[in-house]
């Protein structure tokens, strides 16, 4: 089963969980009808950015989306994880550890191409990132403080308010991503 149509699925069995009708959903989403539908059938490739607006609208977390059951072992190549991209498919992003029942985290491999200028909302109150730099140079907005950071620097925030990935430099820059729900 492809990528969309785990997320599609994923999307239909959370509103059916809430007894929420595409009108409530995208209501409380900020994701037109017609796009819920298209997501949920498996038709839509849906960008980072919408996929944070779902999760955030049914509260639930990003990777709540990707995966359903977690074995008691996993291993991942990051090279073998289907990325989702933002619509100009420079901020891509590759779940590696999805949340999961007791676990209050989840990990992403996020390579950002040269030009990538990505904004993302707040997760919501409490909610940290992680970010571990692992190739480049990124260019961070956090509530109007401004960090560059290389390769083998680290920072943590709080992310329940909007925060900007950039990538000025001619080379892609690859972060891991650790975001923790309390």
């Amino acid at each position: 089963m492809n990528l969309n149509e785990v997320i599609g699925r994923r999307l239909k069995a959370m509103r059916g969980q809430r007894n929420w009708s595409l009108e409530k959903t995208a209501n409380a989403t900020g994701v037109s009808k017609p796009m819920l539908s298209q997501i949920e059938r498996g038709e839509s490739n849906p960008t980072v950015s919408t996929l944070w607006k779902i999760a955030n609208g049914l509260g639930v977390s990003f990777s709540s989306f990707l995966e359903e059951d977690q074995p008691a072992i996993k291993k991942v190549n990051t090279a073998d994880v289907e990325p989702i991209a933002d619509k100009d498919g420079t901020f891509l992003v590759r779940p590696l550890f999805p949340m999961e029942p007791g676990k209050s985290f989840e990990i992403y491999s996020v390579e950002l191409l040269p030009g990538c200028h990505y904004t993302s909302e707040s997760h919501g109150d409490g909610v940290e990132e992680y970010i571990l730099v692992e190739k480049g140079c990124l260019s961070l907005t956090v509530h109007q403080n401004y960090f560059n950071l290389s390769a083998g620097e680290n920072i943590r925030f709080a992310a329940d308010y909007v925060h900007v990935y950039e990538n000025q430099e001619n080379d892609p820059v690859r972060i891991t991503m650790m975001i923790y729900y309390p």
